[in-house]
Formats: structure tokens, sequence, C-alpha cells
């Protein structure tokens, strides 16, 4: 019976992973956007960006964004690559931006995903 639990665990974690990524931009889609001068976007709080933040990231904090996007970004085409601490609250300011009509706006995903990815040639 051990096992049955253990196996029930095991596919829902791999279920929320995959769940998880589902929607954010590939690494290969971001880098191509960053070479195009996309934005880089760092929705965290800003404590946390101060602790550190990825080269070129502006700090929006979610609960701002909508308030703050248009004194940076006049261009609702811009692209816009969000990215926080697991990936989640750059879901939610994706979500925020395109209910503004940024059409552009593509969840990074987490800080170590969004690291990697910046740092590819």
């Amino acid at each position: 019976m051990d096992w049955i639990i253990f196996a029930i665990t095991i596919a829902l974690l791999i279920a929320y992973m995959f769940l998880r990524r589902k929607g954010q931009i590939s690494a290969d889609q971001a880098v191509a956007a960053l070479h195009e001068g996309a934005l880089l976007i760092d929705v965290r709080s800003p404590a946390e960006f101060d602790i550190g933040h990825l080269k070129g990231a502006i700090n929006m904090p979610v609960q701002q964004i909508d308030s703050l996007i248009s004194s940076y970004v006049k261009d609702k085409n811009q692209i816009l690559l969000l990215h926080c601490q697991s990936g989640t609250r750059s879901g939610m300011a994706k979500s925020k931006l395109n209910a503004l009509g940024y059409t552009r706006a593509y969840n990074l995903g987490s800080y170590y995903r969004a690291a990697h990815i910046i740092d590819r040639p």
C-alpha cells in the first residue's frame, strides 16, 4: 500500500512540474527575444531585487506592475520577459499585462531559469 502512495506522490510532483512550466516561453524563444531588444522585468519585491538581480533587469513588483508599466514601456508591442523567484508571480504579471493590452509579455519563469537563459550566447 505504501508504494501506491509513493507512486501517486511522484505522479503529482511530475504533473506539477509540467504544469508549472506550461505557459513559459521556451529558452530558445527567450534568447531570440533578448537579441530583438526584449525588456527584462523582475516582478519580485524591491527587497528581493536589492538582494540580487539579473543584469539589465528592471524591478516592477507584481502588485504594482499595472501602474508602473506605462512609465517604462510606451509601445504595447514591446517584448517583455518577466521573471520572479519561482515563476508564479511572473505568470500573474503576464496575465495583468495581457489584460492591459501588452501583446508580447512572456513568463520567463524562475530566477534560476532566467539566469541560465540570460547567460546563454
